[in-house]
């Protein structure tokens, strides 16, 4: 029998991401500039995430309706694309590579809960995008996966663990399909 009661004893006290004055800010930032159809500059966008905290590369290339929760646990590498409607839940670090595509819709999530307990605890797990990844349209890489150099999660896929060098993964959850050569 399910408790109904569980989410009554939930605490996520010890997260704290940062100030609320700093997280304040940056959500009216995060509204005007980024989660709008206005297509500003991706070179004004790039700035403003430099000014909160977070590392970009040159040529970085930020659509519309991009979603980031906080910018001071983003590194983005050279020549990287994020397309429209992207969320990036960075309740940790995600480190995307250079020449990285992230394509429209898809989410990159670094928290989960612990389903297991009462108190259905926060759980945080890094999400690193290697150089050359391409995620795939509405596709969703979860917390604490690694995508290694140059491989793929193609549309609506979920990745769940690993994603090894030079392969394609498919599904959900993902599993590879097939080697990714270039040519």
């Amino acid at each position: 029998m399910i408790n109904s009661s569980l989410l009554s004893t939930y605490n996520n006290k010890h997260y704290k991401p940062g100030s609320r004055l700093r997280i304040l800010i940056w959500y009216f930032f995060n509204r005007l500039f980024f989660k709008t159809a206005i297509p500003f500059p991706s070179s004004f966008k790039v700035n403003i995430l430099k000014i909160f905290g977070a590392e970009i590369g040159e040529q970085v290339l930020i659509k519309p309706r991009v979603n980031i929760k906080y910018p001071w646990f983003l590194v983005i590498g050279n020549y990287a694309w994020i397309g429209e409607e992207v969320w990036i839940d960075n309740l940790g670090l995600v480190k995307i590579g250079a020449n990285v595509c992230i394509s429209q819709g898809a989410m990159l999530l670094t928290g989960n809960h612990n389903y297991k307990l009462s108190t259905f605890d926060l759980i945080v797990g890094e999400i690193v995008l290697e150089d050359g990844v391409w995620i795939g349209a509405r596709s969703v890489v979860c917390p604490g996966v690694i995508c290694r150099s140059h491989s793929i999660l193609t549309v609506n896929s979920v990745a769940t663990k690993e994603l090894k060098s030079n392969k394609i993964y498919q599904g959900n959850p993902a599993i590879e399909i097939r080697n990714r050569v270039i040519q």
